[in-house]
């Protein structure tokens, strides 16, 4: 009959995974040139369309129509491109990539 020993300790090197992947950096900048351009149109929307609406002889009268229409979802659309900036911001460190 035979016995058989096992070894009472076993070394284990400390492992590290490295979560890094270099296509994470090219899309987090393809995604802040996407969100810094929206905001940027957007923005001149509003400016084109507070300033239709506030100044009478600057825009003709299908352009004051569109503001007035449009103003709203305007501002809807710089508040949840605000949001999806600010979370973005915070997951993954917010660049314009300017």
């Amino acid at each position: 009959m035979s016995t058989y020993t096992a070894p009472t300790e076993v070394d284990i090197p400390d492992i590290q995974p490295d979560f890094t992947a270099p296509f994470f950096q090219g899309f987090q900048v393809i995604a802040s040139y996407i969100l810094a351009g929206a905001m940027l149109v957007v923005l001149i929307m509003l400016i084109i369309a507070g300033a239709a609406l506030a100044f009478r002889g600057l825009a003709s009268d299908r352009v004051r129509t569109w503001a007035g229409e449009n103003i709203l979802w305007i501002f809807i659309a710089a508040a949840v491109l605000g949001a999806a900036s600010g979370l973005f911001a915070w997951f993954v460190n917010f660049d314009f990539g300017f």
